[in-house]
């Protein structure tokens, strides 16, 4: 076997990665049908192809949909032929779907809150229709670890979003295969495989902590190169005699 270039390599790292969160995860059964969340950025992308592949290699066997969510209230720019272009080269139908949100019809809620929960909303309608079983989403490890420091922070609450998260109203399983990928690889990786990027200006955005949590986390890892792993395994290692108890 030749010398494998940088780009095989990783492919290779990442393409693992999922394999294991597959596995450790027990992400994906014999016979299911999996709706995408087709954003358009380098997760989602990256997240399309990585099963797209695995759909025709991987035992148990399982089906694909991609749905590319337009909010027409958020001003963007996806290039929709570019998204069908790469789900066709995947062999993944695409569905395109139009919604909106009004963020005054709940001041109690932010409008990121707002406009996420009604593109998870079509998302679960969509899945429905089309027979999905479960919905796979692009988040990272970087993802799952800042809201584990968001909800810390502000929600007073340890808790994420976990690989495989059971929706019992929609009968439904959001799954996230990317979970244990860190999104330098994913933004390597985008590179190599040369993803367009697809524009948006968000007028709420700027609202979000995440980047606080971002800069956080990265503040983390210069203390210790090892803090995601650590911070990764203290939610599977709960030590509850050594937390406060009230009586």
């Amino acid at each position: 076997m030749g010398k494998q270039t940088e780009e095989e390599r990783l492919w290779r790292k990442v393409d693992d990665k999922v394999r294991r969160a597959i596995r450790e995860y027990g992400l994906i059964d014999d016979g299911d049908k999996i709706l995408i969340g087709l954003s358009g950025g380098k997760d989602s992308l990256a997240l399309m192809e990585l099963l797209g592949r695995r759909s025709r290699i991987f035992r148990p066997k399982f089906e694909l949909l991609a749905v590319h969510v337009v909010m027409r209230n958020i001003p963007y720019a996806s290039d929709v032929d570019y998204l069908r272009q790469l789900a066709e080269g995947q062999g993944i139908p695409l569905v395109l779907h139009e919604t909106s949100f009004d963020a005054s019809t709940d001041t109690r809620k932010s409008p990121c809150f707002l406009c996420s929960w009604t593109r998870r909303k079509a998302l679960f309608e969509i899945a429905k229709a089309n027979g999905c079983n479960k919905i796979a989403l692009g988040h990272h490890q970087d993802d799952i670890l800042e809201t584990l420091l968001m909800n810390l922070t502000h929600q007073g609450a340890f808790g994420t979003m976990p690989p495989k998260l059971t929706m019992n109203k929609f009968a439904m399983e959001i799954i996230r295969p990317l979970c244990l990928v860190s999104e330098k690889d994913l933004t390597a990786l985008a590179a190599q495989r040369g993803y367009k990027r697809q524009l948006k200006n968000c007028p709420y955005e700027s609202g979000s902590s995440r980047k606080e949590m971002k800069e956080i986390l990265a503040r983390l890892e210069a203390i210790n190169p090892d803090a995601r792993h650590s911070l990764w395994s203290s939610m599977t290692h709960i030590q509850p005699d050594y937390l406060p108890k009230k009586k």
